[in-house]
């Protein structure tokens, strides 16, 4: 057991995202990863899958979660509960950052494009 200051966790940036690997492989986690995630205004994450389920709650901001061809809209207080295997993409739909803390049931998680293609990720590497 141990306790981790979160403030200090590497941070990793794609465009208009910042990612911090809260909890996971590096901590001995074989099951699970916590993520926290901040999408800027009107920014989204890459199109992806992962073979896992995935829990969202939403901190702060508003956006939609696109999969198959729709978009379900979503704002703070709410909590998204995705499939594993369900190509989805989060996008920010507000002119304020939106912030996230995801839970998903892998660590460590591999993701993939929508075209199922392994996708980088560089808190991964």
């Amino acid at each position: 057991m141990h306790v981790n200051n979160n403030s200090s966790v590497q941070k990793h940036q794609l465009p208009g995202l910042e990612h911090q690997t809260l909890a996971g492989c590096q901590d001995g986690l074989k099951s699970f990863e916590i993520w926290r995630q901040t999408i800027a205004a009107h920014a989204a994450t890459p199109v992806h899958s992962h073979a896992c389920e995935e829990v969202i709650l939403i901190m702060g901001g508003s956006g939609v979660c696109r999969f198959e061809d729709r978009e379900i809209p979503f704002k703070a207080d709410q909590t998204l509960v995705i499939p594993g295997n369900v190509i989805h993409q989060i996008c920010n739909t507000g002119d304020e950052d939106l912030h996230i803390i995801a839970t998903l049931a892998a660590s460590p998680v591999e993701v993939k494009s929508e075209t199922g293609a392994a996708m980088a990720l560089p808190w991964n590497a």
